[in-house]
C-alpha cells in the first residue's frame, strides 16, 4: 500500500484528529474512507453517464447518410 504525504493547515488537522477520536478511528482511516467513497461515487457517475448515452443511442431516430468526404479533405487547410 502506498503512503501519501499531505500539507494541511494545523487547525484543520487538529479538528480532523478530533473527529477521528470521536469516531474511534484514525485520521488515516478517515482519509482512506473519504477517498474510497469519492472513487466509488465517480465510478457510479460514469456508469450512469454510459447508461444514459446507451439509452439515447437506442431511442435516437437519427439517420447517417453516406460518407461524401475523405479524411484528407477534412484536414485540408
Amino acid at each position: 500500500m502506498a503512503n501519501v504525504t499531505l500539507s494541511i493547515d494545523d487547525d484543520l488537522l487538529k479538528r480532523a484528529k478530533k473527529i477521528a477520536i470521536d469516531r474511534d478511528t484514525s485520521l488515516n482511516a478517515l482519509v482512506r474512507g473519504y477517498v474510497e467513497s469519492l472513487v466509488a461515487h465517480e465510478r457510479r457517475r460514469r456508469q450512469l453517464q454510459i447508461e444514459e448515452l446507451d439509452q439515447l443511442f437506442k431511442e435516437s431516430t437519427a439517420i447517417v447518410g453516406p460518407v461524401t468526404w475523405t479524411r484528407d479533405e477534412l484536414h485540408e487547410r
